[in-house]
């Protein structure tokens, strides 16, 4: 499919998606329980999409997302709760903030942690979510172990053309990153660090950039996050957090945006759903769960991507000549 006619096909698949939940809002055809869940999918769609940048596309395990997440939730509150402006001004502002406060944050961990590879990696961001956790834990100005409450409710199902727009744009930012020289050269680095790197390739300023990035767009989704149920606590963006992102991703497919947007809405939506089910529920959820890793990792899909490993660095060198 060439690149005009998949531009195309996307732009009227996010069109149609759009209509169909705008009628579905307007005419009253959601109850209560499935309106609730219009801001946590999209939430989950933004932190997956910018997680499978480093997990996916970079090929580095990291498990302190939701540490990125939380400094974009409170730094996000904090402007909008202090900052006499119009909401949309105000959301805007804190959109920015919160994602520069994580980017920031991503860079200041990045920059050390970045030399180290797999389990290594995994262990030293799990530990650096877990700090971020226990210092929002202790400052006055987040509210300590009580929370931090009063945040004006903008990103909820009545603003649901704010939280699709936002979404839209870290699926766009992701996928043009990727389907960049730069993005190329993340996918060399993932493919094979030493080829890479004899090809001339800075690995440690992509990898920086990719982890930057990723943390920015987390920074945001916190942002919707917290101006969704309208007050935070340290607890919620614990390590079980950044493990339910990377599920997300995993189960997706590695290096598939469209994966992981379809498993951050199926995963998001299932436990809801099943709630009838309550003496089932998590044995379905497991059955679900496992049936997808089985489906993803199935021997055509890992045709599919050993191809298109193959064909990365080689695009990469034609370019540079």
């Amino acid at each position: 499919m060439g690149k005009k006619k998949k531009f195309i096909v996307n732009a009227v698949i996010a069109i149609v998606v759009y209509a169909v939940m705008m009628v579905l809002l307007n005419q009253g055809l959601l109850n209560r329980q499935m309106k609730s869940l219009i801001t946590p999918i999209c939430t989950n769609v933004m932190l997956a999409v910018s997680l499978c940048l480093i997990v996916g596309f970079l090929g580095e395990l990291t498990l302190g997302h939701a540490g990125f997440m939380s400094l974009g939730a409170y730094a996000g509150a904090l402007v909008t709760m202090n900052l006499d402006a119009p909401p949309y001004i105000s959301l805007t502002l804190a959109v920015i903030v919160g994602g520069c406060v994580a980017a920031l944050a991503g860079l200041l961990i990045g920059v050390p942690v970045l030399r180290l590879k797999g389990d290594y990696l995994a262990i030293v961001t799990l530990g650096f979510g877990e700090i971020i956790r226990s210092v929002v834990n202790s400052m006055k100005i987040t509210g300590g172990a009580r929370g931090l409450s009063g945040i004006e409710k903008m990103t909820n199902y009545n603003h649901f053309t704010v939280v699709y727009i936002l979404t839209l744009i870290v699926i766009i930012v992701v996928s043009n990153l990727v389907n960049s020289r730069h993005g190329r050269a993340v996918c060399a680095i993932r493919d094979n660090y030493i080829a890479a790197e004899a090809c001339g390739i800075p690995v440690s300023k992509f990898k920086i950039m990719a982890f930057v990035i990723s943390a920015f767009l987390a920074g945001m989704a916190g942002v919707v996050y917290a101006h969704n149920i309208g007050i935070l606590k340290p607890a919620n963006f614990d390590y079980n957090t950044s493990i339910e992102i990377l599920v997300m991703v995993v189960l997706g497919g590695m290096g598939s945006i469209r994966g992981s947007i379809i498993a951050a809405v199926i995963l998001t939506a299932l436990p809801e759903l099943l709630r009838d089910a309550a003496d089932y529920r998590m044995l379905i959820y497991s059955i679900v769960l496992i049936a997808m890793m089985l489906f993803r990792n199935s021997k055509f899909n890992a045709a599919l991507i050993e191809k298109k490993n193959e064909k990365t660095i080689a695009k990469f060198q034609k370019e540079g000549e």
